[in-house]
């Protein structure tokens, strides 16, 4: 499977938790069963996304790349968690469910599996030239 299949994998067994009813071992293991293999789907995300980073970002910008990631992932979790809670309260939490499911599939295609490194991986050039000043400039 190329990443781009990985991607569209992690949000792929939410689609259970809408399916949660009837006997009580599929109510009890559907939900349990889509945050399983979700995580796992995350933890393989994750080990990709981090040889990426790796590979390509200069360790003198690898803490502002990561702050940046970490901001949009963490910024947007609120506005997410609003909307779906109004979306659940208007039209209620099965349809709300489904939405969310279906939704994820729909993720648009990811550059990444296109992605190559470059031919020469230069960290010069990223890095930062300090300049000489002249202490004796205003004599």
């Amino acid at each position: 499977m190329d990443l781009r299949g990985r991607l569209r994998a992690v949000p792929a067994p939410l689609a259970l938790v809408p399916l949660a009813s009837g006997p009580r071992v599929i109510i009890i293991g559907a939900p349990f069963a889509s945050e399983f293999f979700s995580g796992v789907g995350v933890m393989i995300l994750d080990i990709s996304i981090g040889s990426i980073f790796a590979a390509v970002i200069p360790d003198q910008l690898w803490s502002w790349v990561t702050g940046a990631v970490q901001a949009v992932n963490y910024g947007t979790r609120p506005a997410g968690s609003l909307a779906a809670g109004a979306l659940g309260t208007i039209i209620g939490i099965r349809p709300s469910l489904w939405i969310a499911a279906i939704g994820f599939l729909w993720l648009p295609p990811s550059p990444l599996p296109g992605f190559r490194l470059p031919p020469k991986n230069t960290p010069e050039a990223f890095s930062v030239k300090e300049e000489k000043s002249d202490t004796r400039a205003h004599e």
